[in-house]
C-alpha cells in the first residue's frame, strides 16, 4: 500500500479563524500556517483559483512549513476556462482583455493567455524547486465535456506545467457516465494525468459519481460533503457538511484500497465551514491508523 495524506483545502477561510481551531496564540499569518503544518502532512491552496499568487507568497509557504509537508495548488480560473473577472488578471494585462464583468479564456488575447500562464507557473517555482508543490489541481467547468478539443486542452495543460505535475477534477457529468467512464480513466492513465476521484452531492448537472480510481503513480480524492444547499451562491452552505462517523468509516476503506493502486494518495476536505474540514481530516487520519 503507498502512502496516504490527509489535509483539508483551507487553512485561512474566515470561518475556520472564527471557530476556535487554532489556538488563542496563533494569531498571524505565518503562526497559522507553521500551526497547520504541524497538524496535517499537506493542505490545498484554493485562494490561487480566485486570483494567481506572486512568486513572494509562494516562498513563504516554502520558508512555514517544514521538510516533508506538501501543497496542492489550485489553477488560476482563467486558465481551466471558468469566468475570470478582468479586475483579477495582473494589474499590466487588464487594459488588454474585453471590458466585460468577466472574461473567458476564448475572450483573451493569445499573447495575454501567454503571459498569465507564464506568470502563474513562475510565482510557484520557488514552490516546486524545494520539493513541496505535489500537484496543481485543474478543476474545469460544468460546460467542459468529454471531447477530442478538451483531451487536447487536458494534454496542453500537462504540457505547459512540466515539470509540475497536474490533476484533474471534472464537474462535467460526461467524463464518467457509465458510457464514458472506462474511456475517461483510460484516457488520463496513458497519459500519467492523477484524476481527482470526487465525493459530492449527487443528482445535480454538476454532479460526478464517487467513482475511486488512480490513474498515476500520484490519486487525489476531494471531499466535497453532501449539503442539500449545494446549488446555493452562499459558499459556507454549499460546503457546509459536517461527515458523520460512519460516513467515515465507510470511507476508510475505499481509500485504503485507492492507495493499492498508487505510491501516494492525497485526501483532502473540501468542507470548509467552520471547522468541519480540519475535524473531520483528523478523524479520517485515525481511522486509517488502525489495524485493518
Amino acid at each position: 500500500m503507498g502512502n496516504i495524506l490527509v489535509g483539508t483545502a483551507s487553512w485561512t477561510d474566515k470561518t475556520l479563524l472564527e471557530s476556535g481551531w487554532y489556538p488563542p496564540e496563533v494569531k498571524t499569518a505565518e503562526e497559522r500556517l507553521k500551526y497547520y503544518a504541524s497538524q496535517f502532512p499537506l493542505v490545498e491552496v484554493d485562494a490561487t483559483y480566485y486570483a494567481p499568487p506572486a512568486e513572494r507568497t509562494a516562498g513563504y509557504w516554502r520558508d512555514r512549513t517544514p521538510e516533508g509537508f506538501t501543497f496542492n495548488v489550485k489553477a488560476f480560473s482563467l486558465l481551466t476556462q471558468h469566468p475570470t473577472r478582468p479586475g483579477a488578471l495582473y494589474k499590466d494585462l487588464r487594459e488588454k482583455v474585453p471590458d466585460k464583468k468577466n472574461v473567458y479564456l476564448r475572450d483573451v488575447p493569445a499573447e495575454v493567455v501567454e503571459e498569465v500562464w507564464q506568470r502563474f507557473l513562475d510565482a510557484l517555482w520557488p514552490l516546486h524547486e524545494a520539493g513541496k508543490l505535489k500537484a496543481l489541481l485543474f478543476q474545469f467547468p460544468q460546460w467542459f465535456p468529454i471531447g477530442r478539443r478538451n483531451k487536447e486542452y487536458i494534454l496542453e495543460v500537462k504540457r505547459r506545467c512540466e515539470p509540475m505535475r497536474v490533476c484533474v477534477e471534472f464537474r462535467n457529468k460526461t467524463w464518467m457516465s457509465e458510457d464514458n467512464q472506462a474511456e475517461t480513466l483510460d484516457f488520463l492513465t496513458r497519459y500519467g494525468v492523477p484524476y481527482v476521484s470526487v465525493d459530492m452531492p449527487q443528482g445535480h448537472p454538476s454532479s460526478i459519481p464517487p467513482v475511486f480510481a488512480a490513474t498515476s503513480d500520484l490519486a487525489v480524492v476531494r471531499l466535497h460533503g453532501h449539503s442539500d444547499k449545494w446549488t446555493s451562491k452562499n459558499i459556507h452552505e454549499r460546503f457546509g457538511y459536517f461527515y458523520g462517523d460512519e460516513e467515515l468509516k465507510e470511507l476508510a476503506p475505499k481509500v485504503r484500497a485507492l492507495a493499492e493502486n498508487a505510491d501516494t494518495t492525497q485526501v483532502l476536505f473540501n468542507n470548509c465551514c467552520q471547522d468541519y474540514a480540519q475535524r473531520n481530516a483528523a478523524q479520517l487520519a485515525a481511522l486509517l491508523k488502525e489495524p485493518g
